[in-house]
């Protein structure tokens, strides 16, 4: 599934990096605890959180991850945009909560970070 099958399952307004949607993500995982993405995410995953500060991106760099997007209709600040523009990571922003994004994104057949037996880094 690419960034763009994403935007359209998640209602998703892209903040950054529209051009880098034909992106593909094969993995989700929604946390807002960086300690828990920088353990279990792996890598060409989404992010889903609802934190809007540049830390996110930086632990999406750090975490090989692929885009975030931000639930709840949470937009990120000039810096975090601006910080995410420079790493080449696309952001989206869903109104949609974590919860209802999550199950989305499963049903249309994204796994789960958790679900995936091995680490693709």
């Amino acid at each position: 599934m690419t960034l763009e099958d994403v935007k359209k399952i998640l209602d998703a307004e892209v903040i950054a990096g529209g051009d880098l949607l034909h992106k593909d993500v094969s993995m989700a995982c929604g946390s807002d605890l960086m300690s828990d993405v920088l353990a279990f995410v792996k890598s060409e995953s989404l992010l889903l959180t609802g934190l809007t500060n540049p830390q996110v991106v930086r632990t999406a760099e750090m975490a090989d991850i692929t885009a975030i997007c931000f639930v709840r209709g949470k937009m990120p600040d000039q810096q975090t945009i601006s910080m995410a523009e420079s790493k080449l990571i696309p952001l989206l922003m869903t109104p949609l909560s974590m919860f209802e994004s999550c199950g989305r994104l499963h049903r249309e057949g994204i796994a789960s970070c958790f679900e995936c037996k091995k680490n693709v880094k």
